[in-house]
């Protein structure tokens, strides 16, 4: 795809979130990678109302050189990005059921949602890890980002939201959407007999479909 084209895709796939509630007001940011550089939402814009010449694009050092001001979590995808090279967009929203989730009390090595469904492993993997609390736009959570994102393509950012990756624009959107949907069916099931996944099952579903 050209620039154009991911910028005009850009500004549907995030309208078509925001319409359907995974972001409110200015929430949530979105990344492309370019051959020769990377497009990113603006700073406090709306995912719901994005005009394609106004994302903001940065060089391959992530130096902001055309468009409105980046993201002030640039650093965010910049842990991902750099990596995981076989990344090609990062989608983080403040979608509600997988916030709510993020704001459980948990220990170091729990897995807040469980792969209950293929779709859950299939697009967003085994493990789920979170990230400690940091306050909005604090760098320092780079480290522990990129700590995750050599093992996982997505992760939840602790009283926060999602951060998923995926090899398209189109497949990190969907992966973001299908986290949302399992963290909903992780919160209805709460306290019920769930039946999960067998480990044999995942590897099954990652042998076969690839882990993203």
């Amino acid at each position: 795809m050209t620039e154009t084209d991911l910028r005009n895709l850009l500004v549907e796939l995030a309208a078509s979130l925001f319409r359907r509630g995974y972001s409110v007001g200015s929430a949530g940011n979105i990344s492309v990678r370019l051959p020769d550089g990377y497009l990113i939402t603006p700073t406090n814009s709306s995912l719901g109302w994005l005009e394609p010449h106004r994302i903001s694009k940065l060089n391959t050092n992530w130096d902001h050189i055309s468009g409105d001001r980046p993201s002030k979590e640039i650093f965010m995808h910049r842990a991902v990005l750099d990596t995981r090279p076989e990344a090609g967009a990062v989608v983080h929203l403040h979608s509600t059921y997988a916030t709510a989730i993020s704001c459980l009390s948990h220990g170091t090595d729990t897995q807040l949602i469980p792969p209950l469904t293929p779709y859950f492993v299939m697009r967003v993997g085994r493990h789920l890890p979170i990230i400690p609390y940091y306050r909005p736009g604090d760098s320092a959570m780079e480290q522990d980002i990129r700590a995750a994102a050599h093992k996982c393509s997505a992760m939840l950012l602790a009283n926060h939201g999602s951060v998923v990756s995926g090899k398209t624009l189109r497949e990190a959107v969907f992966a973001a959407e299908e986290l949302e949907e399992a963290a909903k069916l992780s919160l209805l099931l709460r306290n019920q007999m769930m039946r999960g996944l067998s480990e044999e099952q995942i590897d099954d579903l990652l042998l076969t479909f690839g882990n993203p």
